[in-house]
């Protein structure tokens, strides 16, 4: 919570870019520091967008190290209503990838880091193409390794708040697609929703092409892709985590050699709020990942 509401982050005067999609639809892109060399993509999670205290202070971070940064915003999730009648979601690894091969002649090397939503977007895209990845590696950060479960945990006790925050962002954008979903799903039915399950059903599965939500969940879990990484790739994340349970984070056997896992016990989700000095926090994750970043291309 002091992450998400308490965060003063720092100023980030972005380049935006619309990036046109072979499907007719767009994406909007922020980009910071040089405009070629080594970059890193920064995917936010589920309401998120280029703005989020998480996405401008690691931004910020990486660009302060010398990197080209480019801020990836999911369909819809700048503010711009997407052309086309569907939404982002946990497995929308499609539009990433097609920005990423966009990026790849100007980036030497490519990086990911996703937090959350896309942080799931990022170890299952890694894992989609392995030794193919279109990046050259991948950070994943408070990653919701099974959304079944997650989608679960934030239906009920302390995390239900944050739940059914969430999923009424989600229903703002439905509401303002309304005259272009209105053919597709059940607009009033999904206004209704309370919780991520009833939701998913009601609006991801059907505009996605899944059979439900159980069948969305089951398929784009990125617990079962992590043993299929070949790129090397960091997981940042905290066992307090609030919206999944211990039971979700991936056995060591279940992931790839390339994978590297640091559980911590505290941290929260999207969170790692340190001591830094003057009594002003410091930030573990974008340490954490400026570090990984300096051990393999310094």
């Amino acid at each position: 919570m002091f992450a998400a509401f308490g965060r003063r982050p720092p100023r980030v005067v972005w380049r935006p870019e619309r990036f046109e999609l072979s499907d007719g639809d767009f994406v909007d892109l922020c980009h910071l520091g040089p405009r070629e060399g080594r970059r890193v993509v920064v995917l936010h999670g589920l309401g998120g967008s280029a703005e989020s205290p998480y996405v401008r202070g690691m931004a910020s971070a990486i660009a302060g190290a010398g990197w080209a940064v480019t801020a990836f915003q999911f369909r819809g999730a700048s503010g711009a209503l997407n052309r086309r009648p569907r939404l982002y979601h946990s497995g929308d690894t499609g539009d990433i990838a097609e920005v990423a091969r966009a990026l790849r002649p100007s980036a030497e090397p490519l990086i990911a880091v996703g937090f959350s939503l896309g942080g799931n977007v990022t170890l299952k895209l890694l894992g989609e193409q392995g030794a193919d990845s279109v990046f050259d590696a991948g950070v994943g950060i408070s990653v919701p390794f099974q959304l079944d479960v997650c989608a679960d945990v934030l239906a009920r006790g302390v995390a239900w708040a944050y739940g059914r925050f969430l999923v009424h962002a989600l229903q703002r954008i439905v509401w303002h697609k309304r005259a272009q979903l209105g053919s597709r799903i059940d607009v009033a039915a999904a206004m209704r929703a309370r919780d991520f399950r009833t939701f998913d059903g009601l609006v991801t599965a059907p505009l996605a092409g899944f059979a439900s939500a159980a069948d969305y969940y089951t398929r784009c879990s990125s617990r079962a892709f992590v043993g299929r990484i070949a790129r090397p790739t960091l997981v940042i994340h905290a066992l307090d985590d609030p919206f999944m349970r211990p039971g979700c984070v991936p056995e060591p056997h279940e992931l790839a050699p390339s994978v590297t896992l640091e559980a911590s016990p505290h941290g929260g989700h999207v969170g790692f709020a340190a001591r830094g000095e003057r009594a002003c926090p410091a930030w573990y994750a974008e340490r954490r990942v400026l570090r990984w970043l300096a051990e393999r291309y310094d």
